[in-house]
């Protein structure tokens, strides 16, 4: 049986440090952030809350995305978050499939999130980068940040061959399918049953709903009206979106609430998602978890949502002991 890491993965926003503390209670490993401007507050701000109110859970980034800040600027809000935290920060990158696709553009590809991560780990390191075909540096004077070079591991969100490759050349670490050579992080959905509850509850269903839902929201974005009316209840849900805005403005709306909120469309899925997967009394779940890691994962992140995410946090916890 494989060992494993069991952290957490939040949105930022009001609870996200009030959150944090509790993980750090309840003893998960690492708390992740996640981030998309159009859809959640700046995770920078909230990391640096959660530094100051906790002390030993680390901290890290699922996933940023590069094309929302400069790699000056990211590289100095990673410096902020390594000095604040003490040295709890792991920032790793991704190519910002939801968080591109809400405004209507396609992922980054893989050869310029690997211009832009070398481009940050070298500002880190102290070097000197060419930035839109000028010299720049990290300037930063003794006292005002941590002195160059700032060891922050750094790792990448990527799938597939070419990603694999590129993770192998320049990551400390991967968030996705198991990597050959370097520590693999997944995330994973659920909830922890109450004594008795039947896992097609309405609790169960609103808990575990805002994430299980965005395989239709992935479908119609990728495949368009094909892919999502062959899904159950896909048609008529498409057919909701559709009504409230006309083509041009549609991608606007098909994450709306994104792994947080159901709109009224997204609830009517609800008797429609895998309640099966992730969800059981607690034995169960720490066995579903355990087989998980036994396939090359070496941390499993925990990403609770709907109505009482407290609660989902202090169920999951209970599955380690």
């Amino acid at each position: 049986m494989a060992d494993f890491e069991l952290s957490c993965g939040l949105p930022p926003g009001p609870d996200f440090a009030d959150l944090v503390e509790l993980a750090e209670q309840l003893g998960y490993t690492r708390a992740w952030i996640f981030d998309s401007a159009p859809l959640w507050e700046d995770p920078f701000v909230h990391l640096a809350l959660a530094a100051e109110r906790t002390t030993r859970i680390g901290l890290g980034t699922a996933v940023l995305i590069p094309d929302q800040r400069s790699a000056m600027a990211m590289a100095s809000g990673i410096a902020t978050i390594a000095r604040i935290s003490g040295g709890r920060f792991r920032a790793c990158f991704g190519t910002g499939f939801t968080s591109r696709f809400v405004i209507g553009q396609q992922p980054m590809t893989i050869s310029a999130l690997a211009d832009y991560f070398g481009a940050v780990r070298k500002l880190l390191a102290g070097q000197t980068v060419n930035l839109e075909g000028e010299t720049a540096r990290m300037l930063h004077a003794g006292g005002i940040a941590q002195p160059r070079p700032i060891g922050v591991p750094l790792w990448l969100s990527v799938l597939g061959p070419r990603g694999a490759a590129l993770a192998s050349d320049v990551a400390d670490g991967v968030m996705g399918t198991p990597h050959t050579t370097l520590p693999t992080a997944t995330i994973a959905s659920g909830t922890v049953l109450d004594p008795g509850e039947d896992p097609g509850s309405e609790r169960v269903r609103e808990a575990i709903g805002p994430w299980r839902v965005v395989s239709w929201h992935t479908a119609y974005l990728r495949g368009g009206a094909e892919a999502v009316d062959a899904k159950p209840g896909g048609h008529a849900w498409r057919t909701a979106l559709e009504a409230l805005a006309p083509e041009g403005e549609r991608h606007l709306l098909t994450f709306e609430g994104h792994v947080t909120h159901l709109p009224d469309r997204d609830r009517a899925l609800l008797e429609h998602i895998d309640v099966n997967t992730m969800v059981g009394n607690g034995p169960d779940v720490g066995r579903q978890l355990e087989r998980l890691a036994d396939t090359g994962f070496h941390e499993i992140i925990y990403t609770p949502s709907g109505p009482d995410v407290a609660r989902e946090l202090r169920a999951f916890a209970s599955v380690r002991g």
